[in-house]
């Protein structure tokens, strides 16, 4: 992807998440990762089981000293998950990567560049933000059930791209109207209309 997308990266730094991967909750520990100019970051999420996942270990200073991919004697319980933010120098990095046995270019192979380099950070996740990991029918059956209970009970909807472009003023309310307008019926648009008229309220 950054081979690919070096042209629009230009010489900026550039975050890559993968797109199975979920997130729920305040994103301060993101935030933090992007005001770093150089090396890379990656995120600790603490895990139950360490064993299926690829494990980074830290020192005391959030520098990665080693990462594992599904380790069966775990370093750590925190496992990596699929959000990283790099410097320009990641495009560099991926073409001078060798494919691996499956023939693809790895990002942990990316990310052990910057770790022999002393350049690998790490932000831990902490508690009440939620990482869904939809790779797999059960996990995608997983998430859809924990983003419906919480839609439930609040009677809103999660990531409404139409409803954060209007909050945020990407659109004007007009704007959103003609959205509601060339939609066909369905219950996402009576959300819509809801979110319509309680702005007008």
């Amino acid at each position: 992807s950054f081979i690919i997308g070096e042209k629009f990266i230009g010489k900026e730094g550039v975050t890559l998440i993968l797109g199975d991967n979920i997130f729920y909750g305040k994103l301060d520990f993101f935030l933090k990762a992007i005001g770093r100019k150089s090396g890379a970051t990656v995120f600790g999420y603490r895990v139950t089981d360490p064993q299926r996942y690829g494990i980074v270990e830290f020192d005391s200073a959030g520098k990665a000293i080693s990462i594992e991919e599904k380790p069966s004697n775990p370093k750590s319980d925190y496992a990596v998950p699929g959000l990283y933010v790099y410097d320009n120098k990641v495009v560099e990095v991926s073409k001078n990567l060798k494919p691996s046995p499956r023939g693809e270019l790895e990002i942990t192979d990316a990310n052990m560049e910057y770790l022999k380099k002393g350049e690998l950070n790490v932000e831990i996740i902490s508690r009440g933000v939620a990482w869904l990991d939809t790779g797999t029918p059960e996990s995608l059956l997983q998430a859809s059930n924990f983003f419906g209970a919480i839609e439930d009970r609040q009677g809103l909807k999660v990531a409404c791209i139409e409803e954060i472009a209007l909050h945020k003023k990407f659109i004007d309310i007009n704007q959103f109207e003609a959205v509601i307008k060339n939609m066909p019926k369905c219950a996402y648009r009576d959300y819509l209309q809801k979110i319509h008229d309680d702005k007008l309220r």
